[in-house]
């Protein structure tokens, strides 16, 4: 190994100890590894930002936007609709839950998918009395798995597909990974009909949609009027009166703050309550005891006679403005015309006022805006809404037309009308001339974190190939020809890129990876697909860590689930991924 392919491969090595060690966000790390490789003289200066004009950047960012797109028409809880009403056993809501968000993962992206699907499985829950844990890691392990049927399921499969065109010539086309995709797809909804078991049964979730939402109770803060029943009356009656299911956390009065005040204690006029409870029971209290919520004197706009001031459930996400922050801070009333009503935090009892709490991710929250442009607002402060609305996000635009613009471009793809960044840049523009996204719905829907360590890794990957370093590596794994049967190759990829991208990005292991199934291909004389395959599945197939992926960190917080809970059910379905994934792979794609 000379000295450029050991300078390539310390720069891999300590920008995936980064990735791992995670105090730097994934984008960060991927930008200080393309300016060390610069600066080591690996990547030269016309190249360093040559990734940023790939194709693969290109297709991403336009599969988001049409992602986004097919959420906000309602198509999904329209269809979903005519189902929800006869499932109320947990086999056979997961089983439809899943069928359900694995095929739209096909084509639309998973996490968005995923959050589409949430309000209807708090509604199984809700009707049935299932725990929404029984169902949610299911889910989102089903919205991975559906990922893998085509090309634009999951950012894995474009990256090896362009790294095929690269390295071989030509790119793997729209439908190439769906037989290899659908045998894992259905085999992991098998595995999870059953399996669900293994999840663990103590933390069992209430069946209200409002309890799904509430890992521990919400704390809201309200302040006591002259009319109110209660002036004069202990705490303890006021809890009484609920059945035990308010909790009065906190009583501040005169700027002295009694923390579980005593049942004894009367209430009197401007006493400020921090209450704890379920969405239903403080709702309650509030118009029992006519108290006045926090914020309440400040209204946000109407800026119609049909504009709606309404409140929404949200859980706050790893890349919102919030965390770490207070409302104060953020400005949320002036900038975003949103009051803050509730917060809960699992795991923690909030007893501060809500506009000192400084917000984490995972924290689910109450906000009050105007509805109209509430979903606008979530997006800019990084919260995917929880609790279903009356009125479905997008009804109001054409329900079918996004799907039938996606469902036109890929065909055009397929049939090789269009190159795939092409046909799909074009169905992106489609879709905000024909008014089902606006430009500021598709600016947010793109995820630009992703996109600039996209751009910035590309190099970083070329140069591994241009200094020779993935077929030095190649060459090392080739030498075990005499011991490992050639399908033992699609194997070790398979399970190297799945124990490592639940602590490395997928599009980052598959960028690193990628090039060393080519190269170990043309060092055994194989057919390098089956060894791109092995690293684009493995890549997708995320289920050990809540960390690794989004769509496992979303559901952790509704779902109650521990860090340790997903390799329970995450384990066994990995491998099957192998043991079946393998020998799919090879009858399909020969060595």
């Amino acid at each position: 190994m000379d000295q450029q392919q050991t300078l390539a491969l310390a720069i891999i090595a300590g920008m995936m100890a980064l990735f791992v060690w995670g105090r730097l966000r994934y984008d960060l790390v991927a930008v200080i590894a393309l300016i060390a490789a610069y600066l080591v003289g690996i990547v030269p200066a016309e190249k360093a930002f040559s990734g940023f004009s790939s194709d693969i950047v290109i297709i991403v960012a336009s599969a988001l936007i049409l992602s986004s797109a097919v959420s906000r028409s309602g198509i999904v809880e329209l269809v979903m609709s005519y189902a929800s009403f006869d499932l109320s056993k947990p086999r056979s809501q997961i089983v439809t839950l899943t069928t359900g968000v694995a095929a739209l993962s096909a084509f639309v992206k998973n996490i968005g998918t995923l959050a589409m699907f949430l309000p209807i499985a708090f509604k199984f829950a809700r009707r049935s009395g299932t725990s929404p844990s029984v169902l949610l890691m299911p889910m989102s392990f089903a919205s991975l798995l559906g990922g893998l049927i085509t090309l634009v399921g999951t950012s894995p499969n474009i990256i090896v597909s362009q790294a095929r065109e690269k390295l071989l010539g030509t790119p793997f086309r729209m439908f190439d990974f769906a037989a290899v995709g659908i045998g894992l797809t259905l085999a992991g909804i098998v595995f999870l009909a059953v399996g669900y078991r293994l999840l663990p049964t103590g933390r069992r979730a209430t069946a209200s949609i409002e309890a799904a939402f509430n890992l521990d109770a919400y704390a809201t803060e309200v302040t006591v009027p002259e009319s109110s029943p209660y002036i004069g009356k202990p705490v303890g009656e006021l809890e009484k009166q609920t059945e035990g299911e308010l909790d009065v956390a906190v009583l501040i009065r005169g700027g002295l703050n009694k923390a579980n005040p005593a049942k004894n204690t009367k209430i009197r006029v401007d006493d400020l309550l921090i209450l704890h409870g379920e969405p239903e029971v403080l709702e309650r209290a509030v118009a029992v005891g006519k108290f006045v919520l926090v914020r309440q004197d400040k209204q946000p706009t109407k800026e119609s006679a049909s504009d709606e001031i309404g409140v929404m459930e949200a859980v706050v996400g790893n890349e919102s403005p919030f965390v770490g922050r207070t409302v104060s801070e953020n400005q949320l009333f002036d900038r975003y015309d949103l009051n803050l009503l509730a917060v809960s935090r699992r795991g923690s009892r909030i007893t501060r006022r809500l506009n000192t709490v400084r917000l984490k991710a995972g924290d689910a929250i109450v906000l009050q805006g105007n509805m109209r442009f509430m979903p606008e607002a979530l997006g800019e402060l990084g919260c995917l809404p929880l609790a279903e609305r009356p009125l479905g996000l997008g009804r109001s635009r054409n329900t079918y037309l996004p799907i039938a613009i996606l469902a036109a471009a890929m065909l055009l793809v397929a049939l090789g009308v269009v190159p795939v960044a092409i046909g799909f840049f074009g169905a992106a523009t489609l879709v905000i001339l024909a008014n089902s996204i606006n430009l500021r719905e598709a600016y947010n829907a793109i995820d630009w974190p992703i996109l600039v360590m996209l751009g910035a890794l590309i190099p970083v990957s070329d140069a591994a190939q241009s200094t020779g370093l993935t077929g030095s590596i190649a060459n090392l794994v080739s030498l075990l020809s005499d011991v490992l049967p050639q399908w033992g190759y699609v194997a070790i990829l398979l399970l190297i890129a799945m124990g490592v991208t639940p602590f490395l990005n997928n599009a980052a292991t598959v960028l690193i990876l990628a090039p060393i199934a080519v190269s170990v291909a043309t060092s055994l004389k194989l057919n390098p697909d089956p060894l791109l395959m092995a690293v684009a599945i493995g890549a997708g197939c995320d289920f050990l860590t809540p960390i690794g992926h989004q769509c496992n960190t979303l559901v952790m917080g509704p779902g109650g689930y521990r860090f340790g809970d997903y390799w329970r059910l995450g384990l066994p379905l990995s491998a099957i991924v192998l043991v079946i994934g393998v020998p799919l792979i090879l009858l399909f794609w020969p060595l």
